[in-house]
Order: structure tokens, then C-alpha cells, then sequence
């Protein structure tokens, strides 16, 4: 599933062509995604202006004029594709809503697993939604920091791994960015949640941000089906500390260890036992 720095980067992508611009025809070519998409979704789209183009963890929001704000969620393999006007591309069976502007740019909406997620929301109830009401602090805001992680952890008593992956503690991140997060700042994804105070959570704070900070700039990772809105693939994978390097030597580390894989609630940890305390 694409992870924030994903999210991030086609949001980015699809800001440099939407924003400003009318939604001059929306065909909606099925009536649900992973949920029904709402009543007269079409009618409700067609002729209104891109304000502008937000995200809330996982979210791409898309502010229309009118007040109200179209909410996309790209699921397990969703993609919006920016295809120029001149290009002739063939419609995929998988392209499920398509957006053409009115300079006849289309973005469409492909998602083979129909895991996404589309609902139109007044602006005035936008972060009561039942999918963003309750989400964690946005990591790279000005309202996370190590005090407020360590508020979000505390007592808990789950794996630190687990308590990061869970939405309600930190917005938007996913099995890569917390693997490389934890190695960054030295701390085990075993070592109780509850027990990260202090440095610790000052530690991770910085790490977490630095890390999804070096993920957008590189375009994110690029796994599976995820590719930026130009069509383009991410290059962070390259850049990966210990996700999906099992047996490998850890880097900037003197251990013999190497790194170790284990499974955490069905989710595969990457990190290195010598390092992470």
C-alpha cells in the first residue's frame, strides 16, 4: 500500500496540473470502488474548480470551489496517471473514474484491486469524516514532535513497531517508513511502546521525519503497482537502510550480525539487533 511520501508525491504531481483548473467531465465507470461512490458523483464533480490539493495521512484531498472537497484514497494499488492531452492511450479496463480538465488533461483513477476510496465531504465537516476523524498527528506538521509522540505511546504495551503502524498514533505511516525510522534511531521495533520518553521519543520524532522527508524527495519507493502521477517510478528503495535486506550488513554499523528479519502482527521487520535497542 503506498505510504505517506506515495501520497505525498502524486498529490504534488497532481497539484501542478489542478489546481486553478475545472473539472470538465467526470465518467465514472462503475458504481462502487471499495465502497459505493456517492450519490450523482458524476453531477456533483462535473464544472467545479480545483482550489487546491491537501493530504491528511494517507488522504489526497482535493478542495473544490462550492465547498466541498472530493476525498481519495488510493487503497492497496491505486494510481491517478496524468495522461497529456495529446497522448493516445488506450482506456485500461482498470480505470475506473477519469478526470479530464478543461485543458483536456485526463487523470485517471486505476485500480485493479478496488481497494480505493472516493467520497465528496462539505468542507465544513471534512475532518469529522469517519475515515479521517480519528488519525494521529500529520509527522511532518508542526504539531509532531518528541513530547507529543511520547504522549501518543504512553502506556502502551504492544511492540513499538505495532503502536506506530497504528493511524491513531501517527498519521500515514506503513511497514517501510517505520522499519527505517526504528533503525534510525536506534531502537528496537521489539522494546515496549510505553517505554519510549525523552531522548528515545525525541530520537524517533527527528527520525521519522527525516526519513519521509529523504522519501518525498526521492519520489517515494516504488513497490509493485506505485508509480508518481507523471507515470514515473520512485527511487527511496535505493536508498533503504534495512527494509527488505535480511542477512545483509548493516550500514554505518561494526556489528556481524547483519540484518534480521522477523514477523510482527503478519507484517515483516527489518532491523539490526546490534544497533536497535
Amino acid at each position: 500500500m503506498p505510504e505517506l511520501p506515495e501520497v505525498e508525491t502524486v498529490r504534488r504531481g497532481l497539484a501542478l496540473r489542478m489546481e486553478g483548473r475545472r473539472l470538465a467531465r467526470v465518467e465514472q465507470r462503475r458504481p462502487d470502488l471499495r465502497f459505493p461512490l456517492p450519490p450523482r458523483f458524476r453531477e456533483r464533480l462535473e464544472g467545479r474548480r480545483v482550489e487546491r490539493l491537501g493530504r491528511r495521512a494517507k488522504y489526497i484531498l482535493v478542495h473544490l470551489d462550492g465547498g466541498e472537497t472530493l476525498l481519495v484514497h488510493l487503497g492497496m494499488a491505486g494510481r491517478m496517471v496524468l495522461v497529456e492531452p495529446s497522448a493516445r492511450v488506450a482506456r485500461d479496463p482498470h480505470d475506473h473514474v477519469v478526470f479530464v480538465l478543461e485543458d483536456g488533461t485526463e487523470i485517471r483513477f486505476n485500480d485493479a484491486r478496488r481497494f480505493g476510496t472516493m467520497d465528496i465531504v462539505a468542507d465544513d465537516r471534512l475532518f469529522d469524516h469517519k475515515l479521517l476523524k480519528e488519525l494521529g498527528p500529520e509527522p511532518l506538521g508542526n504539531e509532531f514532535s518528541g513530547p507529543v509522540l511520547e504522549e501518543r505511546l504512553a502506556g502502551r504495551r504492544t511492540p513499538l513497531k505495532a503502536a506506530l503502524l497504528d493511524q491513531r498514533v501517527v498519521a500515514g505511516l506503513g511497514n517501510i517508513y517505520v522499519s527505517e525510522s526504528l533503525f534510525w534511531a536506534g531502537l528496537s521495533p521489539r522494546r515496549l511502546a510505553g517505554t519510549v520518553k525523552g531522548p528515545r521519543a525525541e530520537r524517533l520524532a527527528a527520525a521519522i521525519r527525516d526519513v519521509l522527508e529523504r522519501a518525498i524527495a526521492a519520489g517515494g519507493s516504488s513497490l509493485r503497482d506505485y508509480v508518481q502521477a507523471s507515470g514515473e517510478l520512485g527511487y527511496f528503495q535505493h536508498e533503504w537502510a534495512v527494509y527488505g535486506r535480511a542477512g545483509e550488513k548493516c550500514p554505518g554499523c561494526v556489528c556481524t550480525l547483519g540484518i534480521r528479519q522477523i514477523v510482527q502482527s503478519g507484517r515483516s521487520t527489518y532491523y539490526c539487533p546490534a544497533r536497535q535497542r
